[in-house]
């Protein structure tokens, strides 16, 4: 009984994050109420609060939930990385990818990028930027990335990544490659400058 109760739940919150996904795509974060979730999911409408307080959380748990599994993918294209350039690219390209590979999620990133970036941003930059941080760093030490400072790279890579993955989102259809290409070229010219200057 508690198998199938809990079987349930899981069942209903992810209908509810579903849901939640594709209203917020189609609506935005500031036109979508908990009217228009419920709406979509066939569920009595008090279910909702059995979850979610509000649709701030409901949102934010699809910024976590997105953001955890786009560090796992780039985080992944890091550590494989036997040079600068696959660690840069694939990083950026994993990143990307990621971003446009699935319609509904596609949909609501494109429509609430700043709404991400100036309420959430705390749900997802933090943990990206102090992982970037530890990569960079095991990749130095690996003699893959030369010295840098990496405080100050992490950040700038995170910041390039977000602002062209909302300009990629813009172009239909979207630009993975231009942006990979971009961003990669950016970074491994300074880093071939870094290296030069420390030899």
């Amino acid at each position: 009984m508690t198998g199938r109760r809990e079987r349930t739940k899981a069942a209903n919150r992810a209908a509810l994050v579903a849901a939640a996904r594709d209203a917020f795509g189609e609506l935005g974060f500031e036109a979508a109420g908990v009217r228009d979730i419920v709406r979509r999911t066939g569920l009595a409408s008090g279910t909702f609060y059995n979850y979610f307080p509000d649709k701030d959380a409901v949102f934010r748990a699809l910024v976590e939930e997105s953001g955890v599994e786009a560090r796992r993918r780039v985080r992944a294209a890091r550590r494989s990385a036997r040079t600068a350039e696959d660690f840069v690219e694939g990083g950026y390209r994993a990143f990307f990818a990621f971003i446009v590979e699935d319609p509904a999620r596609f949909a609501f990133m494109r429509t609430n990028l700043e709404t991400v970036r100036n309420r959430f941003g705390d749900a997802v930059l933090p943990a990206g930027t102090e992982e970037l941080a530890e990569d960079l760093r095991a990749a130095i030490d690996a003699g893959h990335v030369p010295p840098v400072d990496v405080e100050y790279c992490a950040h700038a890579m995170i910041a390039v990544a977000l602002e062209l993955g909302s300009r990629l989102a813009e172009r239909t259809p979207p630009d993975v490659d231009g942006a990979t290409e971009f961003a990669s070229a950016l970074f491994l010219g300074a880093l071939e400058r870094r290296a030069v200057a420390v030899r």
